[in-house]
């Protein structure tokens, strides 16, 4: 797939001397979610921002469906829509004058059809006339959300965008952003609930101290470095893991009642075989097995602690 957008050598230094962004390169392809994760003060709002133009970078260069950012911005501004992390609205407005006044704001023609549509699938429609200061927390960050989507965006950035909001409507957000994926919205989230990037993204890129560390497919990346435990619980318990086993690396748990052989996913099919083939071998029996295996967020944390 083609690059929506092109960020190359971008970096951002304040005048304090701190280095937020450090030589930021990546592609985000057209038509892909990609989920870009770090701790807090990693570097992704900052980034944001720059792509966005709220913030000015330091070097490097940004292009947004070929626009750059600085050269081409109002062409490259008209094409993004954006979900802050917090919540800034219209407080005496109504959801359907603040939707349909920021459609105007980008230049577009009236579309009352279309502005209904987004509320509607934002589950906002019932409250079209209530003034947003009436709004829970989780109706207005619809409302940030129908906003970003009032000019008909190409490239959606949603920074932290179901904070603060109840399971069932963010189930309902994801099935509009999956939508919108399929219609060829290109969509960058940033989350702390990292089963909803397990769940949701293409790709998965990692952020840390202001640098990219990792960018990769999420069912490679799950497949490279995720790792699967396999639990035997024993018929009889044993006091030490046998030395003809010592290969595998097994761990001796609950009173010597279990044996715990952790592996990646790559080596899954040799070496669940192998070990079954030698516990055979040293007449070890089991009467049951389970396997747990890492999510996304087990992968991250390894990934953010190593660094």
């Amino acid at each position: 797939m083609s690059s929506m957008i092109s960020i190359k050598n971008l970096s951002k230094r304040y005048a304090s001397g701190f280095e937020a962004l450090k030589n930021i390169n990546l592609e985000i392809r057209a038509g892909e979610i990609f989920a870009l994760l770090g701790p807090n003060g990693a570097g992704k709002t900052t980034l944001i921002g720059i792509v966005c133009g709220i913030l000015r970078s330091t070097g490097g260069t940004v292009t947004v469906g070929g626009h750059d950012i600085v050269t081409d911005y109002r062409a490259a501004r008209s094409l993004i829509g954006l979900v802050p992390q917090e919540l800034h609205t219209d407080a005496f407005e109504s959801v359907w004058a603040t939707v349909s006044f920021t459609r105007g704001l980008f230049g577009m023609p009236p579309n009352p059809a279309y502005v209904e549509k987004v509320l509607k699938d934002l589950s906002l429609w019932d409250k079209k006339d209530n003034k947003i200061l009436t709004l829970s927390g989780g109706m207005k960050r619809r409302v940030l959300i129908a906003k970003a989507l009032a000019h008909e965006p190409r490239v959606l950035f949603l920074d932290e965008p179901t904070a603060g909001v109840d399971v069932e409507l963010r189930k309902d957000m994801w099935q509009v952003v999956r939508n919108l994926r399929d219609a060829g919205v290109t969509i960058i989230l940033t989350t702390h609930y990292i089963e909803e990037a397990e769940d949701m993204a293409d790709r998965i890129g990692v952020i840390n101290k202001g640098e990219i560390i990792l960018v990769e497919e999420k069912t490679e990346l799950m497949r490279k470095l995720g790792q699967k435990r396999l639990t035997l619980l024993l018929q009889k318990p044993i006091t030490a893991v046998p030395a003809a086993l010592a290969q595998h690396n097994l761990t001796l748990g609950a009173d010597g009642n279990e044996l715990i052989f952790t592996y990646d996913t790559q080596g899954e099919r040799t070496g669940v075989t192998a070990l079954l083939d030698d516990l055979a071998k040293a007449g070890i029996g089991f009467r049951d097995l389970n396997t747990t295996q890492s999510s996304l967020e087990d992968i991250f944390v390894g990934l953010v602690s190593k660094r």
